[in-house]
């Protein structure tokens, strides 16, 4: 044993590297690039937390998930958001049933699409603030509330939410404090020349890859219990509350660029994250312990859509993965 985890949770730690390295081949055979994207998706998976993905349509977000919810036999639910939607066409409803023998009438709850492992919540800022506090009570609680009634949802859970970044008109952008509840946001990019040929070529044809289950839903939940026992040193820790609270402009630690370029830095939840994707990171490198370099691998993906930046940062070009750049090179120093 080592640091105090149990030979069972070693053994499943020890096995993580090479589950991840399957997932992937799998995923690759739907899925031509995007190896940055997966990583850090899988990352937030396995440390049962949501994402957040920003691209413009047709770069395969939708098929990314679906090939993974296929992978490890997870129930897949696609919500698409629109601006009528309410908040019970996520959650379910109640609904007046009648027994036909008895002529008894009584309401029975209609379960809705959150009720699903995976979800793909398909542009989630064009559906109102209602509507969209619904689903993310749901992330946070893993839980829904109708009617006075709670009902809990099925574990593994995931919320994988979508936004377009063009096409901003009448759209309802998530507040500070919504986007705070995603682990990563991360930017689905264009891809490159010869992948773009070879998904070109891997589309048009009748021909479609069989894709095999690697993982259960049951592996999935033994293997997020196991990753949180990793050890995080005290120094450790330190640097992560002290990279998070360096982007706060009140903070002690705020060095003098930081209080020119934010308005406002990551909050203790940004900690947390980067303190379990660290131990993600950890376990792929067959270490039971988390090190710096796993928080700085983390920063960008937990802490660019966490940093709000001012008028001076968009005057002088600064974008948020600058700031984070200058800040770790401050704090390494």
């Amino acid at each position: 044993m080592e640091n105090n985890i149990s030979e069972k949770t070693a053994e499943t730690l020890k096995k993580f590297p090479e589950l991840i390295t399957k997932i992937k081949k799998e995923l690759a055979k739907k899925i031509i690039g995007q190896e940055k994207l997966i990583d850090e998706l899988l990352t937030a998976v396995f440390a049962k937390s949501h994402c957040l993905l920003v691209g413009v349509p047709g770069l395969a977000k939708t098929l990314l998930i679906q090939t993974l919810a296929e992978i490890a036999d997870l129930n897949f639910s696609r919500i698409q958001f629109t601006p009528d939607m309410m908040p019970m066409d996520i959650t379910g409803n109640e609904i007046l049933e009648e027994d036909h023998a008895t002529g008894h009438r009584e309401f029975k709850f209609v379960k809705g699409p959150i009720f699903a492992q995976l979800i793909l919540a398909d542009e989630i800022n064009r559906t109102p603030p209602k509507t969209q506090s619904a689903l993310l009570e749901a992330m946070q609680e893993q839980k829904v509330t109708v009617a006075g009634k709670k009902y809990e949802l099925i574990s593994p859970f995931f919320v994988l939410a979508t936004q377009n970044p063009i096409e901003q008109e009448g759209t309802y952008p998530l507040p500070e404090a919504q986007l705070d509840r995603f682990m990563f946001s991360l930017n689905v990019v264009y891809p490159k020349f010869n992948e773009e040929v070879d998904i070109l070529l891997s589309t048009t044809q009748n021909k479609s890859p069989k894709i095999n289950k690697v993982v259960t839903a049951e592996e999935i939940v033994e293997t997020q219990t196991a990753l949180r026992e990793i050890h995080i040193p005290r120094s450790v820790a330190e640097f992560a509350v002290k990279l998070a609270s360096s982007t706060r402009p009140d903070s002690e630690f705020a060095p003098e660029f930081i209080k020119k370029y934010l308005r406002w830095g990551a909050g203790p939840r940004a900690c947390q994250f980067l303190a379990l994707a660290g131990k993600v990171y950890a376990a792929l490198d067959k270490r039971f312990n988390v090190a710096e370099e796993d928080i700085e691998k983390a920063a960008h993906s937990v802490l660019e859509h966490r940093l709000v930046l001012n008028y001076h940062a968009e005057a002088d070009l600064k974008t948020p993965s600058d700031i984070i750049d200058e800040l770790i090179g401050i704090l390494k120093k």
